[in-house]
């Protein structure tokens, strides 16, 4: 974009041009210094009177940095009116990272360190299910999440994805299997799909999955955090720092952005949905639009919320909200950039957003299509209302519990569950 000096004469040109009235031409100029107001970052404030002060009352961590629009952090608080109760379906799972229900509502359920189980929905932790290959469980790796094939009634298909262990170092990997009829193990197992390049550091693995109505694939990927590597988020010849799609065995959906070489880049991955990922641990899709939402952490502060469309660039390493873990700024602090897209919402202390959820059910009308956010460092569940693609409240939940908060999801009656990231994690439920 031009500078706003040349924007504002154009616009005055134009309104000349058109012949509009004055005060038309003046409502017009209004507006632009406005817009010139969230261009150079300067202070501003919700717009909207009927919420309370916003919930985060720290100080920002980044000094110099202001967000791009009004809303776009600290929006005001909301508070339901809903009653609800909070019990501890399980408890004894160690690092739980992944939930899924099971046609029956029972609960397949994985754990960090490499194991999978079935848990009852009377809370009656099952033993290992053999069958799941080797995971590098080192930093923050190891087996992340699970999910059942949309055809799981008649195929048993269940797909995961985890880090893992191969010469040079590891990759995040996408697998899948059948899942014996017996439930003791995992048959067939096959990996679909590998993240690249192979890296040898721990950290910034990914990984969040999520079928779509047609059954393909979306899989996020970290970028393995180290300068060295990170930098591959910008890269269309690499997977860290992306999200793809990809059908059920694992190759390129047809109708990818960079399924073809029509962009001009021959040497684009096919697999690629959108790229300049950080590290993405949240995925659900808008029950009214159909728009894929997506969290991911930021460096010290400046955990994203964004509209994920096919093709975008979200800018890390390039632009970031937030600052390395050094004290110094990323990239020189710049927050804003040509050709990449802004969150949607970003929360400066960081609350380390994992997974997320927009609420469909009846059992609290208050939230529906409300977006809940399971936050690990914040250590409670985050509810935002949002309005036209943009948040209009935030209210923190579950702070009496005191805990990591990994994964949230609902169950067929209405009810939420989340599982919790402790060594003696447990599965929590909300409902009336």
């Amino acid at each position: 974009m031009n500078s706003f000096s040349d924007l504002l004469m154009n616009t005055l040109v134009l309104a000349t041009r058109v012949r509009m009235p004055f005060i038309g031409c003046l409502t017009m100029v209004l507006v632009l210094t406005s817009y010139a107001g969230f261009s150079q970052n300067r202070a501003v404030t919700s717009p909207r009177s009927e919420t309370g002060a916003p919930v985060e009352t720290r100080p920002t961590m980044a000094k110099d940095q202001r967000p791009a629009f009004p809303g776009q952090t600290r929006i005001g608080s909301i508070k339901s009116t809903t009653t609800f109760t909070v019990t501890t379906v399980a408890s004894g799972l160690v690092q739980p990272w992944g939930l899924v229900f099971l046609p029956d509502g029972r609960m397949l359920v994985t754990e960090k360190r490499g194991t999978m189980r079935i848990v009852t929905q009377q809370g009656v932790v099952g033993k290992e299910i053999a069958g799941v290959p080797a995971v590098r469980a080192e930093g923050d790796g190891g087996l992340y999440d699970v999910k059942l094939d949309p055809d799981f009634a008649t195929t048993r298909q269940v797909f995961w994805c985890y880090v893992e262990p191969v010469a040079g170092g590891s990759v995040t990997s996408v697998a899948r299997a059948r899942l014996s009829t017996d439930e003791t193990k995992l048959e067939n197992v096959q990996v679909i799909y590998r993240a690249s390049p192979v890296y040898s550091g721990p950290n910034h693995n990914g990984s969040r999955m999520l079928f779509d109505a047609q059954g393909r694939l979306y899989v996020t990927f970290g970028e393995r955090f180290d300068d060295e590597i990170r930098k591959k988020a910008q890269a269309l010849d690499s997977s860290l720092g992306k999200i793809i799609r990809i059908n059920k065995d694992g190759t390129a959906a047809a109708d990818n952005p960079y399924r073809t070489t029509a962009n001009g880049n021959p040497k684009a991955l096919p697999e690629i949905w959108s790229m300049g990922h950080r590290n993405p641990q949240g995925l659900a899709f808008h029950p009214q639009t159909g728009d894929l939402w997506e969290s991911e952490h930021g460096p010290n502060a400046g955990d994203e919320l964004n509209i994920i469309r096919p093709g975008a660039d979200y800018g890390w390493p390039f632009i970031a909200y937030g600052i390395e873990y050094s004290g110094e700024p990323v990239n020189g602090g710049k927050t804003m950039q040509e050709g990449m897209e802004q969150p949607v919402y970003y929360w400066d202390p960081s609350i380390a957003p994992s997974g997320i959820m927009f609420y469909t059910g009846t059992m609290f009308p208050e939230w529906k299509n409300n977006l809940f956010v399971a936050a690990l460092r914040g250590m409670h569940l985050d509810r935002l209302v949002i309005e036209n693609n943009r948040v209009v409240g935030e209210e923190q939940l579950l702070v009496d519990q005191k805990q990591r908060m990994r994964y949230v999801t609902q169950a067929a009656d209405g009810s939420i569950y989340l599982i919790t990231d402790d060594a003696q994690g447990r599965i929590l439920r909300i409902s009336r």
